[in-house]
């Protein structure tokens, strides 16, 4: 594709820096407009009040942020990041059973949100054509109504000064709550979506654990048993020798004013887990961090690509498009499979900003579907969960559950349904004729 003058990118997250890291190849300028003051360090972000929960790159997420900022990885492990054998390192209790543990093919990076973001924006520093300009509000988008075409922003920059900045292509990073539905809505366009309703609350801390050298994990999750079981919780080995501990609960279970107003409630909450694990560790730990909660009332999928007549020189991504339950932690994932699916297009493309741009949404469509599927089965297993159902859910709800329990005991189920979790491979990997007689068997020779 031949090359363009400026491309502008609305929100300076990973989603929006995985976005100009893209259109840095293609444009001879990338401009990334912040919302938030410069950061000075791998530390949370006003703009990103999830950052102090637990994140989790995933395996296909991992490989392509390395094939993005090469280096990059190795930067991680030499900064403090974990470096863990998946399947050995990692204690899971999920469904009720103990996931079983074996030294797998894949390794697994664990950092905090921070850490890795804060890398990220140093690689983004170091390509010549692009810039972030901090402290910007993006008020409005430039739009010729007539060609239905936008052309730039409008913003109000450091100073307090509104300012018009132009662009061939503008590209809407800015999350779940960003600009483009604003927008739309302004105007009076319906943007189809898909909704859930998960009343979820996530809570964290950061400890320093005493040692014990019978610890043989890096990281323990205890997820849930529904629809009985609503919180769950994970312990999760960081850079700097500490531990985060994150407990997620569904429903508004957790009512952190109750729950938390009182000396020590966060450990009281840890004992509420289905199992003690985390309690144990953290009970005599070393507190590091006051708790932080991020509330996730609903997660929806914004599907761009339906919206007709939708206006050339504009392209969203990331939350922008899809949240999803980020108990799973395959939001970071999405956006690095998106930005991938973007570097593609454009390498191979010789069309307009709006043949880019829709053929882009539907893309990132068929990344989102299977994983919002995936998601939704296991969400719906609450019957306070409002929305859509997937077809077919209760079967799907059914061979999963098989799944899970089966994991806990057949290295082969396990190590497939590691490689779909973590999209690597399709969700058909798990009907495999071999795993499909493993789950036959164990329904009907009980």
């Amino acid at each position: 594709m031949s090359r363009k003058e400026k491309a502008v990118v609305i929100g300076g997250g990973i989603s929006g820096k995985l976005a100009a890291r893209v259109l840095s190849d293609f444009f001879h300028e990338v401009v990334i407009l912040e919302r938030d003051q410069e950061p000075e360090g791998p530390f949370p972000r006003k703009g990103t009040p999830q950052g102090e929960h637990i994140h989790a790159l995933l395996h296909a997420g991992e490989s392509g942020l390395e094939s993005l900022f090469p280096g990059i990885t190795e930067r991680f492990y030499s900064s403090g990041a974990i470096k863990i054998n998946s399947t050995k390192d990692l204690v899971w209790f999920h469904h009720g059973v103990w996931k079983l543990r074996f030294e797998g093919e894949y390794s697994t990076i664990l950092q905090t949100r921070p850490h890795l973001e804060w890398h990220i924006e140093q690689y983004i520093k170091r390509i010549p054509n692009v810039t972030i300009q901090y402290n910007q509000v993006v008020q409005n988008f430039i739009y010729k109504e007539k060609e239905n075409i936008i052309f730039g922003v409008e913003v109000i920059n450091r100073s307090g000064i509104k300012e018009k900045i132009l662009a061939d292509l503008v590209v809407d990073a800015s999350g779940v709550s960003g600009i483009t539905s604003k927008w739309f809505e302004k105007l009076g366009i319906h943007i189809p979506e898909r909704k859930a309703n998960i009343g979820l609350s996530y809570i964290s801390r950061t400890f320093q654990l005493a040692n014990n050298q019978d610890r043989d994990w890096a990281i323990k999750i205890l997820y849930p048993n529904p629809p009985v079981e609503k919180m769950g919780g994970t312990i999760s080995k960081v850079e700097g020798n500490r531990f985060l501990v994150t407990i997620n609960g569904y429903h508004n279970i957790i009512n952190e004013k109750e729950d938390l107003n009182v000396d020590g409630g966060f450990i009281e909450l840890a004992k509420k887990l289905p199992k003690l694990d985390i309690y144990e560790e953290i009970k005599d730990a070393i507190p590091l961090s006051s708790t932080s909660i991020y509330r996730v009332p609903q997660i929806v999928w914004r599907q761009y690509q339906k919206v007709k007549h939708f206006p050339e020189g504009l392209l969203v991504i990331g939350d922008t498009i899809c949240r999803i339950d980020p108990v799973f932690g395959q939001g970071m994932s999405i956006s690095v499979l998106e930005a991938l699916a973007l570097q593609r297009l454009f390498k191979k493309s010789d069309r307009s900003m709006k043949k880019i741009a829709t053929t882009f949404h539907k893309q990132a469509t068929k990344i989102i579907s299977p994983i919002w599927n995936m998601v939704m089965t296991e969400d719906f297993r609450y019957p306070e969960t409002k929305g859509k159902k997937p077809m077919g859910i209760f079967i799907q709800q059914w061979y999963a559950k098989n799944i899970f329990l089966i994991s806990s005991r057949n290295q082969y189920v396990y190590n497939s349904l590691y490689k779909v979790m973590n999209l690597i491979h399709p969700m058909t990997t798990l009907m495999h004729p071999r795993i499909l007689k493993t789950v036959l068997k164990q329904t009907f020779l009980k």
